[in-house]
């Protein structure tokens, strides 16, 4: 039968419980088990889509075209699990299926509660992961112990053990221990009313992981054993990574975690499958760990964009680039420079420049005036959806000569609308859900450097915009130097573009920053941070 754990958090937020989930299911994967894993939100939002990245970061988007919380680019990055709109639910998406079961009559005239109609319904949303190949899956429960609009979630879960089997059924708690310099030690009284509330509520952790600053002692591993009810054991230790988020499964594992979610549910009940005896072979992650604490040398890149004060706006983005450091044996110092306060003194002595996705037209100038300075000084440019058609619009300007040259999302008067809303690049009149989402199928140009670097013509890449390249500027552009590189199979819609009057100039219209892995780094980052390199060997060799 497939097991289940839940993962929730107390005492404060933002102690990590998406890494902690991620790492543990590469943990797991590594020793052979198949982990479906989704995340659980108590905001009343259908979904990320329309929130601010300041109020809750970036927004992931899985191949499904669902568009759904950061934590689920940490699954993807650490796990092999597939993701899909079952991996993503919220308060809000919760109601609007008891709401609209209930106005289908579905309920039989019953009066509609939270329990036991919300309450079932999360529980439905939990069981939407379960195939015959899922051995575990994985839930992450959003918030802390103690927010009222996690009280739901938290009794479905308790619920969830009385369907299932106690034996069956996981509690994993993430709390905090703080250490106060004061007095030079550790505090355990905030987990202790953490798992506290958790108890009242019928709840009892199997297993406590402790973010901590400073090492926990035995003793005080084993008073927080003795109050929370806890074999000493299961009372695992994680400090803060040194290095970087990819040492914390490692952390992990030497704290014995995956080890002990195995004796929980297979050993005390016999049976052991032959390949959970092995240890995981974890020497791909102690390489990619081994990279990162000993490069070769280092590369600036700079993001300018819109959310540049707020890193997890770009998480996906920072991690790509990581990643692509990784492979090519160097640290990317990355400086985040919001593009509606750009300084172009602030460019100089950076070896590439990557221009962000965005809605909205603050700082769109700014990403623009970056453009002209990497294209004119040969920097190395990577552009991201808007990024991209920041470029085709600088090129429009500078270039070509269309002066005034915009989008229309920002000036719909624009003499030279050379980017313009999908919809009219394909004559469609019907403007509701105009957003382009999800996983779309692209075709290389045979000669391009895209081509070079994913070494293939045909790829599928996700997306996340309303405008489109315009296509009535396609002639006049190529023939001044930006190159389309990528399309659309039926070559309507611009994926990518390219000059080759520059070492490194490529701009894409969709999101490849959510298709990479520290393991696998996508090639555009991988091409991106290998010109950034070799832009700087180039400026400092004598």
């Amino acid at each position: 039968m497939t097991k289940h754990i839940f993962i929730t958090g107390g005492v404060v937020s933002s102690l990590g419980k998406g890494l902690t989930a991620a790492s543990l299911g590469m943990l797991l994967e590594a020793r052979g088990l198949a982990v479906r894993m989704q995340k659980l939100d108590p905001y009343l939002n259908i979904d990320p889509g329309t929130m601010s990245p300041y109020q809750h970061g970036e927004v992931y988007v899985l191949d499904d075209g669902s568009e759904t919380d950061l934590d689920l680019g940490h699954y993807e990055r650490f796990t092999k699990s597939p993701l899909s709109h079952n991996s993503s639910w919220t308060t809000g998406k919760i109601y609007l299926n008891v709401l609209r079961r209930e106005r289908r009559g579905k309920y039989l005239g019953k009066t509609v509660q939270v329990i036991p109609h919300i309450t079932n319904e999360i529980k439905r949303a939990i069981k939407s992961l379960r195939t015959q190949d899922a051995d575990i899956i994985i839930s992450e429960i959003g918030g802390t112990v103690g927010d009222i609009e996690s009280l739901p979630f938290l009794e479905s879960i308790r619920q969830f053990a009385l369907d299932a089997g106690r034996e069956n059924c996981l509690y994993l708690h993430l709390t905090l221990v703080p250490y106060l310099k004061a007095s030079a030690e550790l505090k355990t009284k905030p987990t202790q009313h953490s798992v506290g509330r958790l108890r009242e509520i019928g709840i009892q952790p199997d297993i406590l992981i402790c973010r901590t600053e400073m090492p926990m002692s035995d003793a005080e591993r084993s008073k927080i054993g003795l109050f929370c009810n806890l074999d000493v054991r299961n009372v695992i230790e994680e400090p803060d990574a040194e290095f970087s988020i990819y040492e914390v499964p490692i952390t992990l594992h030497k704290q014995g975690l995956d080890q002990r979610v195995i004796d929980f549910f297979w050993n005390k009940t016999g049976g052991l499958p032959m390949q959970l005896i092995q240890p995981p072979d974890l020497t791909d992650w102690f390489g990619i760990l081994d990279r990162l604490k000993n490069p070769k040398d280092t590369v600036k890149i700079a993001v300018v964009g819109k959310y540049a004060k707020h890193k997890d706006a770009y998480k996906s983005i920072y991690e790509s680039l990581d990643h692509a450091g990784i492979k090519n044996s160097v640290k990317v110092k990355v400086t985040g420079i919001p593009s509606d306060e750009l300084d172009l003194s602030k460019l100089d002595g950076i070896d590439g420049v990557l221009v962000p996705g965005g809605f909205g037209d603050r700082g769109i100038e700014g990403k623009i005036d970056a453009v002209r300075y990497v294209r004119e000084n040969k920097i190395p440019f990577f552009g991201i959806c808007l990024g991209m058609q920041c470029a085709v619009i600088e090129f429009a300007r500078n270039v070509c000569g269309l002066s005034g040259a915009h989008s229309t999302e920002f000036d719909t008067s624009t003499a030279h609308p050379v980017i313009t809303l999908m919809d009219e690049q394909r004559n469609v009149t019907d403007k509701g859900g105009t957003m382009r989402l999800g996983s779309q199928p692209a075709v290389l140009a045979a000669d391009s450097r895209s081509a070079v670097c994913y070494g293939k013509l045909k790829i599928a890449e996700r997306h996340r915009h309303r405008f489109e390249y315009n296509n009535a500027y396609r002639e006049v552009l190529q023939k001044s130097g930006l190159l389309v590189a990528g399309t659309s199979p039926d070559g309507q819609l611009v994926e990518i573009v390219e000059t080759a009057e520059h070492p490194w100039f490529v701009g894409v219209q969709f999101h490849p920053e959510f298709k990479s892995q520290p393991t696998n780094p996508h090639p555009l980052f991988d091409g991106f941070v290998a010109a950034a390199v070799r832009r700087k060997n180039q400026t400092t060799s004598p």
